[in-house]
């Protein structure tokens, strides 16, 4: 994973952040007058993402888990090798640990569930 520097300054009336001119270099996309949005992930972590133009908010995705499937991705196309199949012993203690459970994709977990 690439990581590159800056500072936080200020653009005319704006606050401003800064990077190092590889960044936008070695990914295009963040282009000027690029729309981005930020997601504050933990204190002191925030996750940049280009805002496609014409891109509809029908369903709001997760930034986080897009950047970890995204991570995976480039991890499985670098290494393929490292790519196993999940052993059968571990399935079956799945499905005994998961056995008359019923789940729906409509569901949705109490707020006061902790994962």
């Amino acid at each position: 994973m690439n990581s590159f520097r800056g500072s936080i300054t200020t653009s005319g009336k704006s606050e401003a952040i800064r990077l190092e001119k590889a960044l936008f270099r070695l990914h295009p996309e963040f282009r000027q007058k690029a729309k981005v949005r930020a997601d504050i992930i933990a204190p002191g972590r925030a996750l940049i993402t280009v805002v496609e133009e014409g891109a509809g908010g029908e369903e709001e995705e997760d930034p986080v888990v897009l950047a970890y499937l995204a991570f995976l991705e480039k991890e499985m196309q670098r290494r393929p090798e490292r790519i196993r199949e999940i052993p059968a012993d571990m399935l079956e203690r799945a499905a005994r640990l998961t056995e008359g459970v019923t789940v729906g994709d409509d569901e949705v977990l109490p707020d006061d569930v902790t994962m």
